[in-house]
């Protein structure tokens, strides 16, 4: 039996997603969201989307779609309210699809209480949440997985992962991203409340978006941090995208709960095309650079040999799209499909809130330590989801 979902969001990355939902098998009824009503135009009026898309099912508020008798809606709108409205999702009697990071706010122990809020909304609602981070399913998360179960890393040693993203990189620069997510409706309100934060004296920091690096190795190894130190780097030229006093770049290092050691880097600043990714390694065998490794000799490995075959089903109703994959390394059409079938199949995503806090804490306990001058400090840890 198939599900209706809702879609909250259709800007530039959530109309991205909007033609994977619309054709997954399980899905038999799409509604559209957003308060710029042209977004919604462009799908509404396509006759590939008639479908499962009523104009009934074409909402201009949260607040009007949360009334609906959707099963779930899929919350990609910007990242300052992705938390108050997957709880508002969940508290409406709905599943919620989040897009990353859980929230992205300058204060570290306000985003540490939406995790808790979030995994409490869990509870108290039964409803799934699932974090949409994109590095889970890239091909090497998904081939790293599959050796780890079978036993072949050994015991984890040392694992590193990094998101490596230059502000000014000429095919994605931020200073545009930022530009053009405040120009919109849910933009200009930021500001008010970006500037309450500075008022505050409240720094940020590139550790409090961290779901693409740390979230590789914790889901390979299937551990948490436990301890954290990390260092900042500031920006020597006077860079107006960067606050005063807001690292451009911070590294850390952490202590894990199996006893490895783990490096992560946040950096914004560097030249560098960009990159997203991780490396782990082990007592008997170690995975770097699209390589398989053990003490003999390292294989090269192809992208198809990495990834995990989707459901044939879900493969033909995708094929349309051309490269349905999507962007991040191929992960947009394993997400959709995790959090399909999970709400189909009444079970708990595998990014749940719980994984999903493990991986933001790590960050925002980073950050801190980054401020305090390498300070050694604990990292919180909500334990695994309920099964």
């Amino acid at each position: 039996m198939g599900i209706s979902i809702g879609l909250v969001g259709l800007g530039q990355f959530g109309s991205g997603f909007a033609e994977l939902f619309k054709r997954h098998p399980l899905v038999d009824r799409l509604a559209l969201c957003d308060r710029e009503r042209e977004r919604i135009d462009k799908f509404a009026k396509r006759e590939d989307f008639q479908d499962k898309f009523n104009a009934s099912d074409a909402y201009d508020s949260l607040d009007q779609i949360l009334k609906s008798d959707l099963d779930a809606l899929a919350i990609i709108t910007q990242p300052w309210l992705h938390a108050p409205q997957c709880i508002a999702t969940m508290e409406s009697g709905k599943h919620v699809y989040s897009a990353v990071p859980i929230i992205s706010i300058p204060d570290g122990d306000e985003i540490l209480e939406w995790c808790d809020k979030i995994i409490d909304t869990c509870r108290k609602t039964g409803k799934h949440y699932m974090l949409g981070e994109t590095t889970y399913y890239r091909p090497q998360a998904m081939y790293c997985r599959r050796r780890a179960t079978e036993g072949a890393f050994g015991d984890f040693v040392y694992a590193e992962g990094e998101y490596l993203h230059p502000f000014d990189l000429p095919t994605c620069d931020l200073r545009e991203v930022y530009k053009a997510r405040l120009n919109s409706k849910s933009g200009r309100e930021w500001g008010e409340l970006a500037r309450e934060y500075r008022d505050r004296g409240v720094i940020s920091g590139p550790m409090h978006y961290p779901t693409h690096s740390t979230s590789g190795p914790i889901c390979v190894m299937n551990a948490h941090a436990v301890k954290v130190c990390a260092w900042p780097y500031f920006n020597r030229t006077d860079e107006p995208y960067f606050p005063k006093e807001q690292p451009s770049n911070e590294t850390a290092l952490f202590l894990m709960s199996n006893g490895a050691t783990v490096r992560i880097a946040e950096h914004r600043e560097l030249g560098h095309p960009g990159r997203e990714m991780f490396r782990v390694y082990g007592t008997e065998g170690s995975f770097e650079h699209d390589r398989w490794c053990d003490k003999n000799d390292c294989t090269d490995l192809t992208v198809q040999e990495m990834r995990d075959p989707l459901p044939t089903e879900v493969v033909e109703a995708f094929a349309g799209k051309g490269n349905f994959y999507g962007g991040h390394g191929g992960s947009h059409a394993y997400l959709v499909h995790e959090f399909v079938d999970a709400v189909a199949g009444g079970r708990t995503p595998v990014i749940n809130a719980w994984e999903a806090a493990r991986y933001m804490a790590a960050g925002v306990m980073a950050h801190k330590s980054a401020m305090k001058d390498g300070e050694i400090l604990d990292v919180p840890d909500w334990g695994d989801a309920p099964q």
